[in-house]
């Protein structure tokens, strides 16, 4: 059998969903900036992408054109936010509220920011002296450093003041201060709204021509895999121990005893995890739960360089469960890129409304890197009932750019480090549990899937 690097090291370093395993996301989701290769870019060269993007697409720049990912393996440093300071005028009816990062950023910053009511003898109250305020903030790569937030003030006097506050901390960056304050100052000057240098967020157009698209009515998968069937294994074997995981991926003809892992139902392919009534003996080891995975690593047509992946799928929402939609390259892992994943193994996730995609960097079964990116998606962008609808995942690979989206909307970027990869994708239900695997629903239910690919 043909393994992406020995079991030993897989054992110790795989992440079949590509989660951060020494830290599940907290409930409050603050996405702390992952450790990375403290590297600027070098020089200041900026590039358009406007021939890489799909065609109406915003053009964005790049202004790590030049950096040396070392195939894969390094990372640009994150940038950090900060809040600033802000003086008002007596009387005055708005204030401008400059967030920063302090440098150019490879990815995505999502800075989630709101008012507090102030402290102390002059203390701004919200509603009597200021609007409540709350809003989300957005660092792309290739932004400018700075933006405000507006604030409605109603009658701020001499020496009144109220703070802005970062609840969450920042996904995709660090954080330099997580607090401000707004004060009214005789003779301070208005302040000025800064918009200018930001891109407006994309939406999901294929560019390149249709390679692949899933008919349930004539998908198969089988153990082996092939150019027909999707593979219902990972390149290594049926487990993942190193990453925790209690469940044994199924296949129903090598463990008849347990309920079909997979299923055409209403027109759609269920992805199906379970507690098992009996458990199966692998490996030599005793396993309690079953977990299910359909990959395309034997699949041509499923597998580019570049172009664009979309699912469109209804997730479980079981405590326990570990559903997502990712990619591997055919030369092994690392490097991955995760389209969707669902931390239900955290306590504090939300399947409703958390979603989360990452990229891993790496070489010879050894992750250097993460980038890390998990967001309440309500918050964010308006987008939630991931385990009560039918939502699309989407990415889209470009030579200089990794663009996520969901139903449409972009949710992510990062600057590409794995130029010329191929991919193929990964659907699953991991789990990762002790004790009964019950409640909820335990299936990932897969109404479409599509591969366009673009030639690199």
């Amino acid at each position: 059998m043909k393994r992406l690097v020995s079991f030993a090291v897989i054992a110790s370093m795989l992440n079949a969903c590509g989660g951060d395993e020494a830290a599940p996301p907290p409930s409050e989701l603050a996405g702390a900036a992952q450790p990375v290769a403290s590297v600027q870019p070098s020089g200041d060269k900026v590039a358009s992408l406007a021939g890489s993007l799909p065609q109406g697409a915003t053009t964005t720049t790049n202004p790590f054109a030049t950096f040396d990912f070392k195939g894969g393996t390094v990372y640009p440093a994150k940038a950090a936010v900060s809040i600033g300071t802000v003086s008002v005028p007596v009387g005055a009816s708005e204030a401008f509220v400059p967030i920063r990062i302090n440098r150019q950023t490879p990815n995505t910053v999502i800075v989630r920011v709101m008012t507090r009511n102030g402290s102390g003898t002059l203390a701004g109250v919200e509603g009597k002296h200021f609007q409540r305020t709350v809003t989300t903030v957005f660092f792309r790569p290739g932004d400018a450093l700075e933006q405000t937030v507006r604030i409605p003030l109603v009658n701020m006097d001499a020496g009144r003041t109220f703070d802005i506050i970062l609840p969450e901390g920042v996904v995709g960056g660090g954080v330099i201060n997580s607090s401000a304050k707004i004060t009214a100052v005789v003779g301070a000057k208005a302040g000025v709204a800064k918009t200018a240098g930001f891109r407006k967020a994309r939406i999901f157009a294929p560019s390149g021509a249709l390679a692949y698209q899933l008919d349930p009515a004539t998908v198969t998968w089988s153990d082996a895999g092939s150019a027909e069937a999707w593979r219902t294994r990972l390149p290594h074997g049926r487990t993942q121990p190193g990453n925790a995981e209690t469940g044994l991926y199924l296949d129903a003809g090598l463990h008849p005893t347990a309920m079909a892992p997979f299923a055409i139902e209403n027109g759609e392919v269920v992805i199906r995890s379970q507690q098992l009534v009996s458990p199966i003996l692998h490996d030599n080891q005793y396993w309690y739960h079953g977990a299910a995975m359909l990959t395309g690593q034997r699949m041509p047509a499923t597998q580019l360089q570049y172009g664009q992946y979309e699912w469109t799928a209804m997730m479980p929402n079981r405590r326990g469960g570990w559903p997502a939609l990712w990619l591997l390259p055919t030369t092994g892992w690392p490097p991955e890129i995760d389209v969707y994943e669902g931390f239900g193994y955290g306590g504090g996730w939300n399947f409703s409304k958390n979603i989360s995609g990452n990229i891993h960097g790496g070489a010879n079964g050894k992750r250097t890197f993460t980038a890390l990116m998990q967001v309440n998606a309500a918050n964010a962008y308006g987008l939630s009932g991931f385990d009560t609808g039918y939502h699309r995942f989407a990415v889209d690979i470009a030579p200089d750019f990794i663009t996520w989206f969901v139903d449409g909307k972009e949710t992510y970027q990062t600057v590409n480090p794995f130029k010329g990869t191929t991919w193929f994708p990964l659907m699953n239900v991991a789990v990762k549990h002790q004790g009964d695997y019950v409640g909820g629903t335990a299936e990932m239910r897969v109404r479409g899937f599509q591969v366009w690919k673009v030639p690199g």
